[in-house]
C-alpha cells in the first residue's frame, strides 16, 4: 500500500503539488486563531486571596488574618492544596483545586466562604480581595516608566489615572501591578510643643483633618418648579488648604491646623522601589489571563501606549525589559524559513528529472 502511495504520488505529482499547497494555505490561515504562548497552561485551577493590614506585625498578621482564613476555606470541593504566606502587612492565601474545575465555579465557592469570615477579621484587616484569573506564566511584559522632568509622585499620578486604565482595558490583560509608585498624599506633621501650648490634642487634629478633606453632600432645595442640588466645595486641594482648617475655637482666635503642624505635599513609607535604566521610575507588571494570545496581546498593548504616546511627551516608556513575544516572533520566524527551504528542496527532489 506505501509503495502504490509513493508511485501514486510520482505519477501525480502536478495534483500533489497543488494539493499540498492548498493545505499549506488552509494551515496558515487556522494558525492565525492559535493562542501562541511560551509554554502551554500547566497549572491547575487557582484562586488566590490577598488580603492588607497595615501595621500588623508578620506574626499578628499570620495568626489574625491567615489562620481563619485557611479554617474558612478548608473543605471547599475539589480542594487539592492550600498554601499560604504571611508578611508584614500582607496575607495571601492560595488555593489549588483538581484538575478539570471551572475556575469561576471555584472562586465563587471560595468568595462564598471568605465573606463568611471576614466579619472574624481584625478591624485593621481591609477586605479580602480575590486576585484576578492569570495563566500559568501570568507575565505577559514588563513596562518600564521614566522621566526627567516628572518625579516619581507626579509619574504615579499619570500611571494611575491615565496608562493603567488604558492598559486593563486591553482584551486578555488581567492584572496590570504597579512597582515604584508613589501615591500622593497631604500629610500632617504634628508639631507637639505647639500642639501643648494651643490646647489642642492629637485626636482634635485628626478630626479637623479629616472634616477638612470629607467629601459630602450638600443636599438639595426644593422650588415650585424644580429640585437644585446644593454642592459642598469647601474640601481642601492642597497642603495651603489644609493647614487652614480650623482645629478649634479659642475665645475669637481660631486655632488652626498649621498653627500646630506642618502640612506637605509627601507619600506613604515605600514597599518596594523600581530602577530604569539606572534611575528610579516605576514598574509595570502585566498580567495575562489564562486564555488570552501573548503574541496578540503584546501587540494590543504597545497598540494602546502608542495611542496615548502623545500626552506622555515627558515619559521614556520602555517595553523590551521583559517581552516574551519576542522569543515568539523569532521562534515563528525561524520555523518559518525551516519550512520553506524544506519544501524548495522536498519540490526541487520531486520535480527533478529522472
Amino acid at each position: 500500500m506505501l509503495a502504490g502511495l509513493v508511485r501514486f504520488a510520482l505519477v501525480q505529482r502536478v495534483f500533489v503539488l497543488a494539493v499540498a499547497a492548498l493545505l499549506v494555505v488552509l494551515g496558515v490561515r487556522a494558525g492565525r486563531d492559535v493562542p501562541l504562548d511560551v509554554f502551554p497552561e500547566f497549572a491547575p485551577p487557582m484562586v488566590e486571596i490577598q488580603t492588607e493590614a497595615p501595621g500588623l506585625s508578620t506574626e499578628e498578621v499570620e495568626s489574625l488574618v491567615t489562620v481563619p482564613i485557611e479554617t474558612a476555606l478548608n473543605g471547599v470541593p475539589d480542594l487539592m492544596t492550600l498554601r499560604s504566606k504571611s508578611v508584614l502587612g500582607l496575607s495571601s492565601v492560595q488555593i489549588l483545586f483538581e484538575r478539570g474545575n471551572d475556575v469561576l465555579r471555584a472562586r465563587q465557592m471560595v468568595g462564598e466562604r471568605v465573606a463568611q469570615v471576614q466579619a472574624r477579621l481584625p478591624l485593621a484587616a481591609r477586605q479580602p480581595v480575590l486576585m484576578p484569573p492569570l495563566s500559568s506564566t501570568s507575565r505577559a511584559m514588563k513596562i518600564g516608566l521614566t522621566s526627567a522632568r516628572l518625579d516619581q509622585m507626579k509619574l504615579s499620578e499619570l500611571v494611575r489615572w491615565t496608562i493603567r486604565p488604558r492598559l486593563m482595558a486591553v482584551p486578555g490583560v488581567a492584572n496590570v501591578a504597579v512597582w515604584g509608585q508613589r501615591d500622593r498624599q497631604l500629610q500632617v506633621l504634628v508639631d507637639p510643643d505647639r500642639l501643648r501650648v494651643a490646647g489642642v490634642t492629637l485626636a482634635e487634629v485628626r478630626a479637623a483633618a479629616g472634616d477638612a478633606v470629607l467629601v459630602g453632600g450638600g443636599g438639595f432645595i426644593d422650588t415650585p418648579n424644580q429640585r437644585l442640588a446644593v454642592q459642598q466645595a469647601g474640601m481642601a486641594q492642597g497642603a495651603s488648604d489644609l493647614a487652614q482648617a480650623i482645629v478649634k475655637q479659642c475665645g475669637e482666635a481660631p486655632v488652626r491646623i498649621g498653627d500646630v503642624a506642618r502640612v506637605v505635599d509627601g507619600h506613604a513609607p515605600p514597599i518596594g522601589n523600581a530602577i530604569i535604566d539606572d534611575v528610579p521610575g516605576i514598574m509595570l507588571i502585566v498580567e495575562k489571563q489564562p486564555t488570552a494570545n501573548t503574541l496578540e496581546l503584546t501587540r494590543t498593548v504597545e497598540a494602546a501606549l502608542a495611542e496615548l504616546k502623545p500626552g506622555l511627551t515627558d515619559v521614556n516608556v520602555d517595553t523590551t525589559i521583559f517581552r516574551p513575544a519576542t522569543f515568539i516572533e523569532r521562534s515563528i520566524h525561524n520555523l518559518t524559513r525551516a519550512l520553506l527551504i524544506g519544501c524548495l528542496l522536498v519540490a526541487g527532489e520531486v520535480l527533478r528529472p529522472g
